[in-house]
């Protein structure tokens, strides 16, 4: 049985102001970094093998909390990206309703393509997904944990467990510093079907008020 972490990065001041950040590098705030450090240890009890992150500073950062913590290196990958919000990166979500009103109302519908040049919601999950597969092969039978985005942490983890899009609309998204928890079972050992299985979601301290908004 191989355990995957997905674990989504601390807070912002981009995730405090709204703002959205997509693919745009930014760095945590100090709640932030108190979130990633009160986390560490949660995790670390998991006996973590293997620790991958996004190559955006946010995740790096947050991963890095739990490098600290249990010794292990941390390993980055850019395809655990945030989704690219296109045009509407930088701008708060109030200029993003104002200026693309169309593709902003769209986007809250759970259109997978809204348009405004931002990625579509079916290549963020292949994208994510593949990435969260490759991580887990780094540890066949034990626990990795990665660090990753709100969005593409629920498009990535849909992806693995054969979710379409309007299910995955009622899951709602991580909490900064929160995390989903998937195992792959063989179908033999557990008498369970075969592949990735959702165990929890949404599991993790809330220090003070945290951004769900997958942005």
């Amino acid at each position: 049985m191989t355990r995957l972490i997905v674990w989504r990065h601390g807070n912002t001041d981009w995730n405090a102001a709204s703002r959205v950040q997509g693919q745009t590098d930014v760095s945590l705030n100090d709640l932030g970094r108190e979130q990633a450090r009160a986390a560490a240890p949660l995790l670390a009890a998991l006996r973590p093998d293997v620790i991958v992150a996004s190559d955006l500073s946010r995740a790096v950062d947050t991963a890095a909390a739990l490098a600290e913590v249990t010794g292990l290196p941390v390993r980055t990958d850019a395809r655990l990206r945030e989704r690219y919000f296109g045009l509407w990166q930088g701008l708060a979500l109030t200029e993003a309703a104002a200026r693309f009103p169309e593709e902003y109302a769209r986007w809250r519908a759970g259109d997978p393509d809204p348009g405004a040049e931002i990625e579509t919601l079916d290549d963020l999950g292949k994208r994510v997904g593949t990435a969260f597969q490759d991580a887990a092969d780094l540890a066949a039978g034990g626990t990795v944990v990665v660090t990753t985005h709100g969005g593409g942490a629920r498009q990535g983890v849909g992806h693995l467990l054969g979710w379409d899009h309007a299910v995955l609309r009622t899951v709602g998204s991580l909490a900064n510093c929160h995390w989903t928890e998937l195992r792959y079972d063989d179908g033999v050992t557990r008498r369970a079907a075969p592949g990735w299985h959702l165990r929890s979601h949404n599991v993790g301290l809330i220090t003070r008020p945290a951004s769900t908004e997958p942005v």
